[in-house]
């Protein structure tokens, strides 16, 4: 009787466990809240998304708004089409915001950050953002660099330059 007694506390332990690591996966992940609030929908055409994933955080002056809904290849213009979800209390963004992706810390979480422009009108569901500043790609700047260090020319050699006796 003793045995299945430890038996049990041991699987009620164990149980209570998982529940309480699942309680904080959903934490961590920000899934748990934000799914219920009410929200509208704009989007914006990137030339590179770069690392950009569905669900990544949009924030202004660094205070979280919204997520990225979905990411695809527009047909007309061959952009990515990032569908953004604004949340409702945040209902006076102008027009002529700038959306950029920016990226969060050393691990290089990619998430979108608007910085409000000066305009008297505002965004509402479906509307777009046509000002945008695509993700920096270490790849890109880092074959830029070798590229033009490559192309670059030596200088000249010091046997070709006068010397200090021959110029005076």
């Amino acid at each position: 009787m003793r045995i299945k007694s430890i038996e049990l506390m041991v699987g009620s332990f164990l149980l209570m466990a998982f529940a309480a690591l699942m309680f904080l996966a959903i934490q961590v992940s920000g899934l748990s809240g934000e799914l219920n609030k009410p929200s509208y929908r704009v989007y914006a055409l990137f030339q590179n998304v770069g690392g950009l994933t569905v669900r990544a955080k949009v924030t202004m002056a660094g205070v979280p708004i919204g997520r990225v809904e979905s990411i695809t290849l527009d047909p007309k213009t061959l952009l990515a089409r990032v569908e953004m979800s604004i949340e409702n209390e945040v209902n006076d963004i102008s027009t002529d915001t700038v959306s950029a992706i920016l990226t969060a810390g050393l691990l290089g979480e990619k998430y979108i950050g608007l910085t409000p422009g000066a305009d008297e009108e505002v965004l509402k569901e479906g509307s777009r953002i046509y000002q945008t500043q695509s993700s920096l790609v270490l790849e890109d700047l880092i074959s830029k660099f070798l590229f033009n260090k490559a192309t670059e020319t030596p200088p000249a050699s010091a046997a070709s330059s006068p010397t200090a006796d021959e110029a005076f």
